[in-house]
Order: structure tokens, then C-alpha cells, then sequence
């Protein structure tokens, strides 16, 4: 028999004293050690080694770190296979010795980078597995990972929190876990980026927090502390964040909104900070302006049907106004009155649902009682957008009409559909507007959102593209200009400032949901090869971490 031979023989033999010599295991440190060493062997001590090691792990606590190092030193090797047996064996460390696990679970937390998919599938599992062994220390180590390493790897922790172990059911997540998370998220909190807020709302809807109204209000003071709507706001440029920022933690805080949880903070940010002319139209320039307005109001129009009483409700009703007549021009002189006129419908019946919505809390600033010429004025507005809308819709039921169910699914045909109920919309509360006093008592379920599901009280309804119409009269999906790599949508990427906000969003697989795609390229370790090194003893230090990291 050749030596490999022998060192394969030698270790089953060690096992086997181990296995027998039942209570007085203790007095076999030698056997141990010896299968602590065979890691530096061949491929198949190796692989015997990872199996052997947590086995007998509980029985050597003297040896404890030693036995960790070369479990780690597996989990690194250059064969993908013993990497991953070694991945698989690595909670079983901990199953009769959870005082280790935070340290084994910030270690699975720093290989969830991987770009080998087998290898992030166990990886996966071998969390799952040490978490339903302890819960809260596997947690422990995941949260080390997400203060303390770089951008990555905070991005696939969050995922794997989300998508993962958020889904194992109560048996692992707790009451005390659930505590645990949202405690821990709250912290993660003060220091994010745009997708790690997101990231950080959307586990947080998965906890008790969105199941009740009192969870509900926390969420939106979260959104709002995030939206700091207390900034003074500078001056606006097309770089600025601050319309980012509000886009993104309204639309966060957007689902938990309703009668006992109101959205009046974010609307008199909206109507004081953002609505007066002159910020208005310094929001976004060139091919994005319309789309970064665009998105602004709708989120605004949304959040509009839970406001509570405003102070000074005129001066925010006036400021909508406004803004309002930008998309509600006066007839030209010389109009045709045979041809149609063209209108930005979607930001019009966002601005007219605002004004419906809102303008009951100062009813009498829409009659212009110091001001008939400014009646006159806006009467004629809606006159002339009315005629417009009349004609639109018109013609989109003319197109619609006699399709099959089948083919109003088509993309062309819901973007007529979609755009069908935006005029309809309009017509609506111009008829409303019109009366004198103007009436408030239509109510308009906004064209881009669709129904929710019945039962679901948070979640939001699906968002449809703007509605835009060309000189020809064919309706078209506003989609806006193509957005650089990195965007999350039609989201802007911004320059991070320094300060709580960062829109910046990452480029590594944003979107892969499970957290299964390839890192960006920063990862600690390819799936290719090991060797690269863990952050091991440094856990809960502030050594490893990616330091200066931008608030949201």
C-alpha cells in the first residue's frame, strides 16, 4: 500500500477511535490533531478531513480555533468540489457549540460573493442550516458582514436576509429573531445606499412591522427620516438628490399610508419645497426633465388621498395651481378649432388630482374671489384642455374598441388602455373644477396604478408608463431616454454626496432577486479559485470594514 494509502487508512482508523472510545474521547487530542492535519493533504484526506472534523469538533474545545482554521482553510481551496463539501460541513461546527456561531456565520456571510452558482446554492444552504442551530448568532455574523464589508458583499447579505432566510417560516424566524432583524436593520439604517435602503424597507415589510397600523407608522417615519424633509434644500440642479431622494422614500412609505397614517409631511415638503415655479422648473433639464417631473408627481398625486389638515392649506393649494397652468396652456389666438389639441396628459392629471384632492381644504381659493379675471382665466384653461381630452378619448375608444380580450393584453394596446383611463380621468375632474363653487366629490382611481390584489393592504398596485400623446395623435409609452448602466429602472444615478442620502446604486446584479447572479467584480473570492483570505479573527472589529461609507 502506497503512503497516500496509508494516511487514508490512518484517519479511518482515527475515526473509528474517536467513535468508540464514546466518554473518554477526550484522551484521543492525538487522533484529532492528526485528522486537524490532514487537511494539508491529498484531495481525499481532504474531503474526509471536512467530514471528520465537525464531528468530533464539541469533544475538543482546547482545539476550537485550530479545528475552525482548517475547516477555513478547506473552504478556501483551489478544488471547487472540496470547497464546497467543506462549505457543507462548516455549520456542523456549531450544532453542540453555538458560542462559535457568529464567527462561522460571518464567514458563510463573506462567501455569499461567490460567482460559482453550485457553490452560492451551498453557501445558501449551509446558512440556512446554521440559522435554524441559532438563529440570532448566524444573524450576528451576517450584520458583521453588513457594517463591516464592502459594497458586495453588503448587497448579497441583504439579499440573502430578504430572499432567503426571511422565507424559512416561524420556526426559525421567531419572535425574537424578528425582534433581532428589526432592531439590527434600524441601525443598518443611518448608513445606506439607495439599493440597501430598499433592500433594508423590503425586509422590514416581510416582519410584524407591516401587519399592524402602529408598524405601519414606523415604517413612514423611517421613509421620513430618510427623506430628511427638514433639509434646506439649496439650489436644484439635474445632480442634485434631493427630487431622487423624495421620489424614492415616498414611494417607499407609499404602501403604509392611509387614514390613521398620514402623508402630510411629505406633501408640504412637496407643495413648500418643490412646487414653486422657479424650483419647479429647474427639476431635471433636458430629455430627463419630463421624465424626473413626471415621476415626482405621481408619486405626489398618490400620496395626496392620505393627507391630513394642512397649515395653510391655500398657499399649498396655490402653489399645485401653479405649477398646473404649465400643462394647462390658455387657447391660442389662432387655434384650429378642428385640430386637436396636444397635452401632457399624465402630468396634467396627476396636478388636477392633486388639486381635486387637496383643494377641498381651501375650497374657496379655487373661485378667485378677489380675481375675476384670474376665474375667467382658469375656466378658459380647462375649456381648452377639456376639448383636448374630449378629442383623445375619442379616438382611443375608436381604437379599442373592438378588440378581443386576447389582444388588449398587447403591449400597444394597454399603453391605449392605460392612456384611455388618463383622459378619462381628466375629464372628470375638469367637469368638477368647472362648477362654480368647483365640486369635490368625484372620485378618480389614478390611470398608472392598478388595482391592489383583494387581501393585500400594503403593497402597492402595478405602475404604468407616462401617457404622452405626438402631433398625429397616436398615444406612445413615455418611457424616457435609456438610463446609464447601473440604474434601477428609470432611477437616476446620482454622485453620492457626503451626508445621510446616497442614490448611487450598485452595478452588481441589483436586480438578480435571489442573490444568485455574479458579483461586479469586487468580490473577496472568485468561485475560480481560493487563497485569497477571510477576514477570520477579526470578527466584530472594525478592521475589515470598507470605511466612510455615504448615508441615504
Amino acid at each position: 500500500m502506497d503512503s497516500n494509502g496509508d494516511r487514508i487508512e490512518k484517519l479511518y482508523k482515527n475515526y473509528e477511535i474517536l467513535t468508540d472510545a464514546k466518554e473518554k474521547i477526550g484522551e484521543h487530542e492525538l487522533e484529532y490533531r492528526e485528522i486537524l492535519d490532514a487537511v494539508k493533504g491529498t484531495d481525499k484526506e481532504k474531503r474526509l478531513a471536512s467530514q471528520f472534523i465537525g464531528k468530533f469538533f464539541k469533544h475538543f474545545p482546547a482545539l476550537a480555533e485550530l479545528a475552525i482554521d482548517r475547516q477555513l482553510d478547506l473552504c478556501e481551496d483551489e478544488d471547487a468540489q472540496i470547497r464546497k463539501q467543506a462549505i457543507k460541513d462548516l455549520p456542523l461546527l456549531c450544532k453542540d457549540s453555538k458560542e462559535h456561531t457568529p464567527k462561522i456565520g460571518d464567514i458563510l456571510a463573506q462567501l455569499l460573493v461567490t460567482d460559482d452558482v453550485i457553490e452560492l446554492q451551498q453557501v445558501h444552504l449551509s446558512l440556512l442550516t446554521l440559522a435554524k442551530f441559532d438563529a440570532i448568532g448566524t444573524l450576528t455574523g451576517i450584520f458583521s458582514q453588513i457594517e463591516l464589508g464592502d459594497e458586495p458583499t453588503r448587497y448579497r447579505n441583504f439579499q440573502f436576509i430578504l430572499n432567503k432566510l426571511m422565507k424559512v417560516g416561524s420556526d426559525v424566524i421567531t419572535k425574537e429573531v424578528e425582534d433581532f432583524i428589526i432592531t439590527e436593520i434600524k441601525k443598518i439604517l443611518m448608513d445606506v445606499s439607495a439599493d440597501e435602503f430598499h433592500l433594508c424597507m423590503s425586509i422590514l415589510n416581510q416582519t410584524k412591522l407591516s401587519k399592524t397600523v402602529t408598524g405601519h407608522a414606523e415604517l413612514v417615519a423611517i421613509a421620513t427620516e430618510q427623506a430628511d424633509l427638514e433639509a434646506n434644500l439649496g439650489s436644484l440642479t439635474n445632480d442634485d438628490e434631493t427630487v431622487e431622494r423624495f421620489i424614492q422614500c415616498a414611494s417607499e412609505a407609499l404602501p403604509y399610508f392611509s387614514s390613521q397614517v398620514e402623508s402630510t409631511q411629505f406633501i408640504k415638503f412637496m407643495c413648500e419645497k418643490l412646487l414653486p415655479v422657479n424650483v419647479w422648473n429647474s427639476i431635471g433639464t433636458g430629455e430627463d426633465q419630463h421624465t424626473t417631473q413626471l415621476r415626482l408627481l405621481k408619486v405626489f398625486a398618490e400620496m395626496c388621498a392620505f393627507c391630513g389638515s394642512l397649515d395653510k392649506p391655500a398657499e399649498k393649494v396655490e402653489a399645485i395651481y401653479n405649477v398646473l397652468l404649465e400643462f394647462m396652456p390658455l387657447p391660442p389666438a389662432d387655434a384650429d378649432m378642428n385640430e386637436t389639441p396636444s397635452f401632457q396628459f399624465s402630468h396634467a392629471e396627476c396636478l388636477l388630482y392633486a388639486l381635486h384632492t387637496l383643494g377641498k381644504q381651501a375650497a374657496e381659493f379655487l373661485t378667485f374671489p378677489d380675481d375675476a379675471g384670474k376665474l375667467k382665466d382658469f375656466r378658459s384653461r380647462l375649456q381648452y384642455l377639456a376639448r383636448g381630452t374630449q378629442g383623445y378619448i375619442k379616438k382611443l375608444q375608436e381604437a379599442v374598441k373592438d378588440k378581443t380580450t386576447e389582444e388588449k393584453k398587447s403591449e400597444e394596446n394597454q399603453i391605449k388602455i392605460t392612456a384611455l383611463k388618463t383622459t378619462s380621468n381628466i375629464s372628470t375632474l375638469i367637469r368638477d373644477l368647472f362648477h362654480t363653487p368647483p365640486s369635490f366629490k368625484s372620485a378618480i382611481h389614478l390611470s398608472w396604478v392598478a388595482p391592489k390584489p383583494k387581501g393585500d393592504s400594503k403593497s402597492p398596485g402595478k405602475r404604468h408608463a407616462a401617457i404622452t400623446f405626438d402631433e398625429n395623435g397616436k398615444s406612445k409609452d413615455s418611457k424616457g431616454p435609456k438610463h446609464a448602466k447601473g440604474s434601477t429602472g428609470t432611477q437616476k444615478v446620482y454622485t453620492p454626496p457626503s451626508g445621510k442620502y446616497s442614490g448611487k446604486v450598485q452595478n452588481y446584479s441589483s436586480k438578480s432577486g435571489s442573490g444568485s447572479g455574479s458579483s461586479s467584480g469586487n468580490s473577496r473570492r472568485s468561485g475560480g479559485g481560493g487563497g485569497s483570505g477571510f477576514r477570520r479573527s477579526s470578527f466584530g472589529s472594525r478592521g475589515g470594514g470598507s470605511g466612510g461609507r455615504r448615508r441615504y
